[in-house]
């Protein structure tokens, strides 16, 4: 897999000191789109199509803040070198599933069982954890978009979301079936209608509403 990225670019670009948000939206959007800083200001990514796109608007904010950068073709690496820089994206790389796998073992667990511990099997706990395990899925597949070497964390990040998405499926038939026992003491515990003398009842059908 690494003879097929063979090729790199660097980016060495200065912004004014003020204001710091610029500075930290550049860096934030540079890491976000998976470069490595090599130094401040200086960073290195593979050359293909698609970093090439992403990376396009980031330059134009540098030059809109006032900036400059240098965008550099790295064609001719030693082994040595591009052994080091491939080192460097794998372990940067690695580094985003083990917070994955943290945030899942940590996170994601305890925060289904205290909610079983508490009982508290309801519609909206339930639609707030799944929001929860939908944002790990994607952060995961934005890491593994990026994961353009093979890091070797990926199969244990992708074992922690199919048990997190188990133990989410199974909160979920627990508060189904707490839903379904309320309602269905609800229904057996209403009183009869009382009529009143010299009229005729009317019978209407009772709405039960469930949050399943």
């Amino acid at each position: 897999m690494t003879k097929q990225m063979n090729h790199f670019r660097l980016l060495v670009y200065r912004m004014p000191t003020k204001p710091t948000a610029g500075r930290v939206a550049v860096w934030r959007q540079l890491k976000k789109i998976g470069s490595i800083y090599l130094q401040q200001s200086v960073c290195v990514f593979p050359d293909n199509a698609e970093l090439r796109r992403d990376l396009a608007p980031i330059l134009r904010r540098i030059e809109e803040a006032g900036g400059e950068f240098h965008l550099l073709p790295l064609r001719r690496l030693d082994a040595d070198e591009e052994h080091k820089l491939i080192n460097r994206f794998l372990d940067q790389t690695a580094s985003h599933y083990r917070e994955i796998v943290e945030n899942c073992e940590v996170n994601f667990t305890k925060e289904i069982e205290f909610e079983t511990y508490r009982k508290n099997f309801t519609y909206e706990e339930a639609e707030e954890i799944r929001s929860e395990f939908e944002k790990i899925c994607a952060w995961f597949e934005r890491v593994r978009h990026r994961d353009w070497f093979g890091a070797p964390n990926e199969a244990d990040a992708r074992g922690w979301l199919q048990r997190c998405e188990q133990m989410l499926e199974e909160f979920e038939a627990k508060v189904y079936e707490s839903q379904e026992e309320g309602s269905s003491e609800n229904t057996s515990a209403r009183p009869p209608a009382r009529r009143r003398p010299g009229l005729t009842s009317r019978s209407g059908s009772a709405r039960v509403q469930l949050s399943a």
